[in-house]
């Protein structure tokens, strides 16, 4: 047997290369690598602290944000539409700190053992183009709940038409948002397929009230009645906030064959303007009645599906 010679094994301790390849690059891996796991748990830490929702005031994440929030809505909901979209936010820039720092670290590692990264950077790219071009429905979905989400196009309790759904938005994520209908079903809609956005919830609502009477009915009568009507259900404060502008009565909105048609308007609250219109309607048909104001058929169409059946 050969004994290994201790100063064949000294010098390769003791030479350059073997220092630089077993003691060196290995703790300058190491320290990379301690400090992509040092940074990436500080900036989480600090994206949860911003999107967390300081006692029952509005999370720091969304302080620098637009907020459309619909004005008198209830506290609970409120709270649950800011934190449903601090923690998505909060989510998008997580996964952004995690992704930059891994390539950080992979390209400094590359880097220290001598491997030239600029063909692995120039590949990334190219993969990046495919990736975009094979999955560019579900990129679109997600750069469209980013910009959403930024924008606070709508948000949870918001009443919104989509398109192909109407509802109230029960969540909001990056990819999907769900709206319940008022028959109770819940919709899952890609965000990149939304085309338009029309929210019912934001700034104020018009309740708009179309009142058809005969051609025989006396116009400016009805016109003072229903005014009238609608101005003293506000005064007894059947409404108490919904209210925001003194109802305005446009006149004829419409005249067709055997009906005129006419138009009260009143600016409430998001939300709140069909509770207002049904209410309104009612009272208003009672006030016509009592001032014999004409209904156009009050007994029904002459020659109504009935009657041509009956034929």
């Amino acid at each position: 047997m050969y004994s290994a010679d201790p100063n064949a094994v000294l010098a390769l301790s003791l030479s350059d290369t073997g220092r630089d390849w077993l003691i060196e690059r290995p703790l300058q891996i190491v320290g990379y690598a301690l400090l992509a796991v040092f940074l990436r748990f500080a900036l989480h830490r600090m994206i949860d602290r911003f999107s967390s929702r300081p006692g029952t005031g509005k999370p720091t994440l969304l302080r620098p944000l637009r907020e459309r929030a619909p004005a008198g809505v209830q506290s609970t909901i409120l709270n649950e539409r800011r934190n449903q979209r601090a923690r998505t936010i909060g989510s998008v820039l997580k996964s952004a700190v995690s992704v930059a720092i891994l390539v950080w670290f992979v390209l400094s590692a590359l880097s220290i053992v001598g491997v030239n990264v600029a063909p692995f950077i120039a590949s990334a790219g190219i993969v990046g183009v495919a990736l975009g071009f094979g999955a560019q429905n579900l990129v679109r979905d997600f750069l469209s709940g980013i910009f959403m989400l930024l924008e606070d196009q709508y948000g949870v309790g918001d009443i919104v038409d989509l398109g192909e759904a109407s509802g109230t938005v029960e969540t909001v994520g990056l990819r999907v948002t769900t709206v319940r209908d008022i028959s109770g079903t819940l919709w899952y809609v890609r965000n990149g397929e939304v085309l338009r956005v029309g929210n019912m919830s934001q700034g104020h609502a018009v309740a708009v009230l179309d009142l058809p009477v005969s051609h025989t009915a006396n116009i400016d009568i009805a016109c003072e009645v229903a005014e009238r009507t609608a101005q003293e259900s506000i005064a007894r404060g059947e409404f108490d906030e919904d209210i925001l502008e003194a109802p305005q009565m446009l006149g004829v909105d419409a005249v067709t064959s055997d009906t005129v048609t006419l138009r009260l308007t009143i600016k409430v609250r998001p939300g709140r303007q069909w509770a207002v219109q049904r209410r309104l309607h009612r009272q208003i048909l009672e006030a016509f009645d009592d001032a014999e104001i004409a209904a156009p058929y009050p007994n029904g169409r002459p020659f109504g599906p009935t009657a041509s059946l009956t034929s």
